[in-house]
């Protein structure tokens, strides 16, 4: 019963280091996380089995989110992209706690190109947008989007 737990404690040690320096103290918190554990929990259960624990995902599985994700943020109809493609619309997570787990990731995974004006997203705002989830459009949705992040430069 002992090496379950210790098996956790590790798990919740490795989670907390990769936040980005350590403790929680030691860290600003990123806008629209009112509590980094608990969205680096939700991160672990729903999010990181397609993704990978450090957002790069594969070809198989998910679509990197390391060094892009914030992108979306840079040009119109990208932020509504990151709330409605299939896993956060159809998430099992409430909205407050996906708006959560979204400004966390952005964080998390993207934070040098979040834009200066970045606005959390909002537990109204994710449950508007999981209302229409992305299905097949969602790939070459994608694709556009961040060609036109590209050519946008940094906001």
């Amino acid at each position: 019963m002992m090496l379950p737990m210790r098996l956790c404690a590790a798990a919740v040690a490795i989670g907390l280091l990769s936040l980005g320096g350590g403790a929680f103290g030691q860290t600003p918190l990123p806008a629209g996380v009112d509590n980094p554990q608990r969205a680096w929990q939700d991160w672990t259960l729903n999010c990181q089995g397609c993704h990978r624990p450090d957002g790069t995902g594969t070809s198989a599985t998910a679509p990197s989110l390391a060094g892009t994700v914030a992108k979306f943020l840079w040009v119109l109809g990208g932020r509504e992209y990151l709330g409605r493609v299939p896993g956060v619309a159809t998430s099992a997570l409430s909205s407050a706690d996906l708006a959560e787990v979204l400004n966390w990731m952005l964080w998390r995974f993207d934070k040098e190109n979040l834009p200066s004006n970045f606005q959390p997203y909002t537990a109204a705002e994710v449950g508007r947008l999981r209302t229409q989830p992305l299905r097949l459009e969602a790939a070459p949705m994608r694709a556009d989007l961040l060609k036109r992040a590209g050519e946008s430069g940094r906001p």
